[in-house]
């Protein structure tokens, strides 16, 4: 399924039901009183993170979601039934905004988290609730108020341990489908992927991690230009970056060096906070290289970058060099966690 990664949609809590002016009508008692009965509240709406959802997409085709009205009173100081909360699926890193305000309502990050975006409407009093000594027989009532309408805008936030980053035809697609199940589109010309994928890399029986490719970023992207933008904020999550680079990037002018530079000034455009998470150097494609010219080659990349990070080299389509990649990445992770977990407590 394509991912779809906003959506805005409407949203109407049920209004409450009304109260009624009976009066008691029986046999013998010819002069009871009031007997009207409140309405219910109406039904409100919740965004709940499911696990099996992990795309908008529905949102595309069903923007509108009512929840039920409250049932009116009735006499004989019958109350009216609530109307039914509606829980709306969203997948898990879904944002929500106020799209009048654009004020962030919540934010829901895991499984199971619960937002209330639409309040039921209040119900209304039946005649009994008026009455008094000096008003025995009250003819009103109140009418349930309306609930809450809204329009939201949805933002997912892909949730995964480690982020690809480079230029289109860098090589990140093609990482993906090496060491993990997921199948994204690959191609022996320049090509950029059009929406993100997320795979699922299993080091051993118990130990794995999540891995998402999104499109190639390209100069300009922190601006708006091409598809970058949209997705680097899907970034912000991850506990690392593999900056992916093109050893001898296929028609294209810039040359490795230039190329990786081009990446690293549109994240620090983009927010100091990515800029400053942990990243590794990924050169890609050594497989095209002879051997004796391999170590000199990716040498002067990195002394041209003057990066001091960790490096690897690999070729993701022939898996040279991505077994030793995912473990180095593992390990890391599993210390982040244990510091993460550490500081907690």
């Amino acid at each position: 399924m394509r991912f779809v990664d906003e959506a805005e949609i409407r949203v109407e809590a049920g209004a409450g039901g009304s109260g009624v002016a009976t009066f008691r009508r029986e046999k013998y008692i010819p002069m009871g009183g009031p007997d009207g009965g409140d309405g219910g509240d109406g039904g409100s709406v919740y965004l709940v993170a499911t696990e099996n959802v992990n795309t908008l997409a529905d949102f595309r085709y069903h923007s509108l979601y009512k929840a039920q009205r409250g049932q009116n009173g009735m006499g004989r100081d019958c109350t009216g039934r609530k109307g039914e909360d509606l829980f709306i699926s969203v997948p898990p890193g879904t944002i929500v905004y106020e799209t009048s305000t654009d004020e962030k309502i919540g934010d829901l990050i895991k499984a199971g988290d619960t937002l209330l975006v639409a309040k039921g409407g209040f119900h209304g009093l039946g005649n009994t609730r008026f009455k008094s000594s000096v008003n025995r027989t009250p003819q009103q009532f109140s009418k349930g108020k309306p609930g809450e309408l809204r329009t939201l805008k949805l933002e997912l936030m892909v949730i995964a341990d480690v982020g690809l980053l480079g230029l289109p035809n860098a090589g990140k697609s093609s990482l993906i489908r090496s060491v993990s199940s997921a199948k994204p589109k690959v191609a022996d010309y320049p090509f950029t992927t059009l929406h993100p994928n997320l795979g699922v890399v299993r080091v051993d029986d118990m130990r794995s991690f999540v891995i998402a490719d999104i499109p190639g970023v390209i100069e300009g992207a922190a601006e708006g230009a091409g598809l970058g933008l949209q997705f680097l904020r899907h970034l912000s999550r991850t506990g690392l970056l593999l900056h992916i680079v093109d050893v001898q990037p296929y028609e294209s002018d810039d040359t490795p060096v230039e190329a990786a530079k081009k990446i690293i000034n549109e994240i620090k455009k983009w927010s100091d906070d990515l800029a400053n998470k942990p990243r590794w150097l990924v050169l890609n494609k050594i497989d095209r290289l002879l051997d004796e010219e391999s170590e000199a080659h990716c040498r002067a990349i990195i002394e041209d970058l003057k990066w001091d990070g960790p490096v690897f080299e690999i070729s993701a389509l022939k898996k040279q060099g991505t077994q030793k990649l995912m473990y180095a990445i593992m390990d890391f992770l599993d210390q982040k966690r244990r510091e993460d977990g550490s500081e907690s407590e």
